[in-house]
């Protein structure tokens, strides 16, 4: 299991497009990955799950990765994270 705490910068935090972005790459992989902000924890393969989250700018979640390419599936959602979902 491997985990990273990474801080939203897009302006609109994790609407409907991003986070629809992130449940995208998240179904490309095999393994287990959660999304938690605060105390809620929920699977990143869900976009009723994400939006949930509330996530705005300046937030900052946690990816958590388990299974199967877990190591991939973590860099390849942090990158994404990062390059600011297609909004930067």
């Amino acid at each position: 299991m491997v985990e990273k705490s990474i801080t939203i910068q897009n302006k609109s935090g994790l609407h409907a497009r991003p986070a629809a972005l992130l449940v995208q790459e998240a179904g490309k992989h095999p393994c287990n990955i959660w999304v938690r902000k605060g105390d809620k924890e929920v699977d990143a393969k869900s976009i009723l799950g994400i939006m949930s989250l509330a996530v705005a700018c300046g937030d900052t979640i946690t990816v958590k990765t388990d299974g199967q390419g877990e190591a991939e599936a973590l860099a390849a959602i942090v990158q994404l994270i990062e390059s600011g979902l297609g909004e930067a």
